[in-house]
């Protein structure tokens, strides 16, 4: 097997998990000797039936990441509940750079202590967003103003002819995209 790292170095690597179990597979290879996790999470509101509810899933689904001795754990991590194996493209298995994890690290601890980063939806007056659910759902409107305590925005749309604000769930409008800062 080809390789590119380290045999007494620890080096991080990408590890698969079972769908919608990464957090637990993590939890459980923490607990391993001479091996350190990180499962990075996004929380955000979702709409459902039930109402707006506090979603938490992984930021790379079916992904986490561990550092450890490859040659040392390799069969006690892949053989850990939870792991379905290590991130290889046919005979190599990369490892990530020690940066590109303390980058990751550093984006959620900006957020939180515990690996969550949460998201906020925000809208802003004057921005074009599109009704996404509901009774005018495909019209396209401007906001007029984010109600932020209630999740709800008032928008200025168009119909027969006059325009008429109202007032919807901010979880049923498509956002506009925004650059990344």
């Amino acid at each position: 097997m080809n390789k590119r790292w380290n045999d007494e170095e620890s080096c991080w690597f990408v590890l698969r998990a079972q769908t919608k179990r990464e957090h637990i597979a993590a939890k459980i290879l923490s607990d391993v000797e001479g091996v350190e996790v990180f499962c990075p999470r996004i929380k955000f509101k979702k709409a459902t039936r039930r109402g707006k509810v506090n979603w938490v899933e992984p930021l790379f689904p079916g992904y986490f990441f561990a550092k450890f001795l490859y040659p040392e754990s390799y069969r006690q991590v892949t053989a850990s509940h939870g792991v379905t194996g290590i991130l290889g493209f046919g005979n190599e298995v990369p490892h990530l750079s020690e940066a590109i994890v303390e980058n990751i690290r550093e984006q959620a601890r900006a957020h939180s202590d515990d690996d969550v980063i949460e998201l906020k939806v925000s809208v802003e007056a004057g921005d074009e967003v599109e009704v996404a659910d509901g009774p005018l759902e495909g019209i396209s409107a401007t906001v007029v103003e984010p109600m932020p305590a209630s999740d709800r925005v008032r928008i200025l749309i168009e119909i027969l002819g006059n325009e008429q604000v109202v007032e919807v769930d901010l979880f049923s409008l498509i956002l506009p995209k925004r650059p990344q800062i």
